[in-house]
Formats: C-alpha cells, structure tokens, sequence
C-alpha cells in the first residue's frame, strides 16, 4: 500500500488508496468481460497494492456490483473501501416485454432492467439497498449521487439530504457527487457539508477545468476530490488517429495535442500515461485518482505508470509551450 498512498476524505475518517479500480469494465462496458477475467483484474489490483474500489447500478445492470462484490468476498473487509452510486434505480423489465441488449447505454449485457432516474430519499435508500445485495455487503464505505446534471435541485433538496442520514446513522461512512462537469460539483462543495466528489474528465493534461473553480473550492472547504477518466477514456493512454476523447472518437485538434503531451513525455524518458496520472495526483485537493481496467494486464501497467517518477524538466517544458496552465500544480512541488 505504503507506494501507492493512503488519503482520507474529508472529515469522514474513510481513507482511500491513492490510486483507486473503476469497476465499469467488470459490467461489459463497450465489450464482454468474461467473470475469470473480471475477477483476475480485480485480484491483481489487489496485489498492486489497490484498495478501493469504484461501482455503480448504471454500469451493467448490476453486473459489475455482483462481480467486484464476488472478487471481494474473501479479502478482509477492513482493507478496502467500496464506493458505489444512486440516483439510477434499476426496475425489472415488464413481463413479457422483449428483452434486447443494453449497448444504447454503452454495457454488453442484456437488458433485463431499466434504469430510473431518482434522486428521492426513498429511492436513493432502495437503490443503495439493492447495490447491498448485489455486492453481498452489509455497509459501503462511500455513496455518490451520480450524474445529477439534469435533476440538481432533487439531488440538491431531496438526494443530499437522504445520504446526509446515512451518513449520520452510521451506514456509509462518507457521502458525494460524481459527474463529468465541474458546475454542479463546485456548487456541492459550496452549499453542502458532503466528504469527496468525483470528477470525471475534467482535471486532466488536456482538460483543465477543474482547476478554475472545483478544485480550489474544495481545498477552502476542505472537501477530497477523486479524479476519474485520467486518460479521457483512451486518448492520453494510447494517442493515436482513432482514439477516442470523452468516449467518442477524439477532434484532431485534441489529438495533435495529445501527441505533443507523448513526445514530449518521451524526450524527458517518461511516458504520456505516468505523467497523465502524476498530474491528476499532484492537486492538494485530489484525495486518489480512479482508473478503470478490464484486464491484469492494463492494471498492473497503470500501478507501474502510477509509481513511475516524471522529470520536473518535463513539466517545465509542457508550462513553456503552453501545453500545460502556469498555475496548476505538478509533484515537482507546486505551481510556477
């Protein structure tokens, strides 16, 4: 563990690994994940020194819960920490309704469910009730309302509150929102007391958004940020024409930039992929970064790129040319 970190959220007391598995994968993201591979993933982010772990209802219909919960069952439960999210209730299909699959909403998986978006206390309880059962847990150690770009004041009056009680009773042990914009986050941060929010693709080497209002809020206030999607679903990973940015095929504007970002890594004797995930880590306020993997293989290169030292020259350099902001802070021990 000791090389990966370990960063607590906020006041809650729940501590994270400074490196964390996004289990959208485990749920057929995109493609079949077969349940050998799905737990084998999973066992060699264990044996990475990975100890927290990311789900959703949304990501397969349940399938990845199930499988993270299975992968999970035999390691000591006060060694990790399982985050997972509400606000899309899953409701049976209708008998009789024909059952097609779930590809619309990006999952290789057939569509047995609907997703209903509910943001109410009594759903936000039903829905966490439900990720219980599937993941075979009695308590999860994190809950973020998801996605509520479109139902904010609902999260905001309705769903906040509900996890808010949670909180309080003792049945999670830390409480946020998780989204790919930054608006409604930083307004989190501002008019509620939650522990972490989850920032998708929006504080990476080709976005920078975060930087201007979520992130210094939640340092003021004292709120743990975790990055997701590090690598814009691909592009900083593997920049390439093809490649895609925010799970479409990236603008060639985008593209040119990434492959600046590579090249330059290379010159300095680095790669694109650690300097992507020492960025993302180098915030104060960024409590662990989340990447997703479906394979042993992609997990253990992105432990290895996670520990791997960048240059400061590097650094220097992306400020120089503009490809990086002046004032965003890098490990070589912060802005310029």
């Amino acid at each position: 563990m000791s090389t990966l970190g370990r960063n607590t959220l906020g006041q809650s007391g729940v501590a994270v690994s400074g490196l964390a598995f996004g289990a959208a994968a485990l749920g057929n993201l995109f493609a079949e994940v077969t349940q050998e591979q799905a737990y084998d993933a999973v066992g060699a982010a264990w044996d990475a020194g990975i100890r927290s772990f990311d789900t959703a209802p949304h990501y397969g219909l349940g399938l990845s819960e199930r499988r993270l919960g299975a992968a999970l069952r035999e390691r000591p439960r006060s060694a990790y920490t399982v985050s997972t999210k509400v606000g899309r209730r899953l409701e049976p299909a209708a008998a009789g309704e024909a059952v097609g699959d779930d590809l619309a909403h990006g999952f290789a998986v057939p569509a047995t469910h609907r997703r209903v978006w509910d943001f109410g206390a009594d759903g936000i309880r039903r829905t966490l009730d439900a990720s219980l059962e599937r993941l075979g847990l009695d308590r999860v150690d994190i809950v973020y309302l998801h996605d509520p770009d479109d139902h904010a004041e609902q999260a905001l009056r309705e769903g906040y509150p509900a996890l808010e009680k949670l909180r309080s009773e003792g049945v999670v042990g830390a409480i946020g929102a998780g989204m790919n914009r930054t608006g409604l986050l930083t307004r989190f941060v501002r008019d509620t007391d939650i522990d972490v929010v989850l920032c998708a693709g929006r504080y990476t080497l080709l976005d920078h958004d975060a930087l201007a209002g979520l992130l210094p809020a939640a340092q003021e206030r004292g709120t743990s940020v975790v990055i997701g999607g590090a690598f814009n679903s691909g592009l900083l990973a593997d920049p390439r024409p093809g490649a895609t940015y925010d799970y479409a095929e990236a603008p060639k504007e985008l593209l040119d930039r990434a492959l600046a970002l590579k090249a330059a890594a290379e010159r300095h004797g680095t790669t694109l992929r650690a300097a992507a995930l020492a960025f993302c880590s180098a915030h104060p306020a960024v409590a662990s970064v989340l990447v997703g993997a479906r394979t042993p293989d992609e997990v253990r290169d992105c432990a290895e790129q996670f520990t791997a030292p960048v240059p400061a020259a590097l650094w220097q350099e992306l400020r120089d040319t503009g490809l990086l902001p002046a004032g965003a802070p890098v490990p070589d021990g912060g802005p310029s």
